[in-house]
């Protein structure tokens, strides 16, 4: 259990990177950049899967692709529709419920009682992130159908990780196929709804760097951890994932490195520290 925590662990390293590599790409409408970054993860996934000689892990039930199309292209749907109809403060502040909802839900799986480390963990986690993304919040009427967006993106990918653990017996490597998926949808989405962009050679290079890392290898890492590891311990430091990707924006010259944020950081560690004692 404890390497696939780890593993856990490095798709929150690599999701703390987005921001930091979305903003290379800042000139890709959000659901062309995705559907090109999932295009790069699936090619990337399904080649790795044809040099193991795996590539009949695709063929899966479909409850199983209805679980991975709903979880990855599910969540990033509601969660761009969140941005489009909210302010992206408040958007970003309701999304980051999902830890939350994680550490919750997993009290309804075999064997994964809640202790009293859990919930103080992620109470501790949830206050620096309340305190890094929720400066000068304010929700307002007119952008409840926002509000509920962000919402119900924190909740599908919270049920998507958890409901992994109930799927542990189908390969990781069907991930490669959920990621093919999602590309498919995002696309069609992105010329229906969006005016196509042509990238420059800082674009691509981003587009390339997000399939391989936090929209690749990060995805397979996670359904890894959550279906062996402990999906307590990792919702906990999931909301590392905001605080990391905003030290890294300041390294990169992208934000300011406030006490606020080093006091969210705190904050973080010490919800890590907590949960680890369980």
């Amino acid at each position: 259990m404890r390497a696939a925590t780890l593993s856990g662990c490095g798709a929150i390293a690599l999701w703390a990177t987005l921001g930091l590599l979305s903003r290379a790409a800042a000139a890709l409408p959000p659901l062309q950049l995705t559907a090109m970054s999932f295009s790069v993860s699936a090619v990337l996934g399904v080649a790795w899967l044809a040099v193991r000689g795996e590539l009949g892990v695709l063929r899966q039930p479909a409850v199983v692709w209805a679980h991975g199309v709903f979880g990855l292209f599910g969540f990033h749907a509601l969660y761009f529709a969140a941005l489009a109809w909210a302010p992206p403060a408040e958007a970003n502040l309701i999304n980051y419920l999902w830890p939350l909802f994680i550490v919750l839900f997993s009290a309804a799986l075999p064997g994964m009682r809640l202790s009293r480390w859990h919930v103080a963990g992620v109470a501790c986690g949830l206050a620096g992130c309340v305190l890094l993304l929720g400066g000068g919040a304010a929700l307002t009427a007119a952008a409840v159908p926002g509000y509920l967006m962000a919402l119900g993106s924190a909740v599908t990918w919270a049920v998507y990780s958890v409901l992994a653990r109930r799927l542990a017996a189908v390969p990781t490597g069907a991930v490669a196929g959920f990621c093919a998926a999602t590309a498919l949808l995002a696309g069609v989405s992105h010329l229906a709804f969006e005016a196509t962009v042509v990238p420059d050679a800082g674009a691509w290079l981003a587009v390339l760097v997000l399939g391989i890392g936090p929209v690749g290898a990060a995805f397979f890492l996670w359904d890894f951890g959550m279906k062996h590891g402990d999906p307590r311990l990792l919702g906990t430091l999931a909301y590392a994932t905001p605080v990391a990707s905003t030290l890294l924006l300041a390294l990169g010259g992208f934000a300011v490195l406030t006490p606020v944020v080093l006091a969210a950081a705190a904050l973080v560690a010490l919800g890590g520290l907590l949960a680890a004692r369980a």
